[in-house]
Formats: C-alpha cells, sequence, structure tokens
C-alpha cells in the first residue's frame, strides 16, 4: 500500500477555483474502480491551506490516478496560484479501523 499527503498554500482569491478544480478531478476518479484507492481532501478551517491524503493499492492504480487528464488539469492551476511549494509526505500505515483492500 502507497499513502501520501500533500499540503500546499493557495493565495486566497483562488480557494473557490481550487475547490471546483478538485471536485472536476474527484468526478473523473469516480468512474475508476475505487476499490483500490482513497483520495481525500481537506481544507484547513479559516484558511486557503489543503490537504491531500491518497491511499492506493498499489503503484500502477497511483499512475493512472495521477495522469488522469483532470488532475493534471488541476496540478497546474493550482501551482499557478501557490504561495509556496507544496509539502509531500511517504507514511507508513500502522494501523486501520477498517479493511479497505
Amino acid at each position: 500500500m502507497i499513502a501520501i499527503k500533500v499540503t500546499y498554500t493557495i493565495k486566497e482569491d483562488y480557494v473557490n477555483a481550487n475547490k471546483e478544480n478538485i471536485q472536476i478531478f474527484l468526478d473523473e476518479f469516480k468512474e475508476l474502480d475505487n476499490h483500490q484507492f482513497v483520495y481525500t481532501i481537506f481544507q484547513v478551517n479559516g484558511s486557503n491551506t489543503f490537504i491531500h491524503m491518497s491511499q492506493y493499492k498499489n503503484e500502477a492504480i497511483q499512475k493512472e490516478l495521477l495522469n488522469m487528464p483532470a488532475f493534471l488539469e488541476f496540478q497546474k492551476q493550482r501551482d499557478l496560484h501557490l504561495l509556496s511549494e507544496p509539502t509531500i509526505e511517504s507514511l507508513t500505515q500502522i494501523g486501520m479501523s477498517k479493511n479497505i483492500w
């Protein structure tokens, strides 16, 4: 299993557009076999900071998602409005309340 956390802060005037672009790629993700991945996005309350948490069953599904056109467009637009570079962290799963694989 692969688990990744991405945290980034965007310009305040881009928050609504960022949310719209997130929804576009999530709609595209829903067309795939969602038994192979979990992708969740959070907004830190009252801020323009977002956290993307993703878990992939394997590298093949990770590559498929990260190369989908809507996701690539989201990243392109987000990068134009960043206040600083995203922080990307690889995570090691210790436990889970529900078996998703």
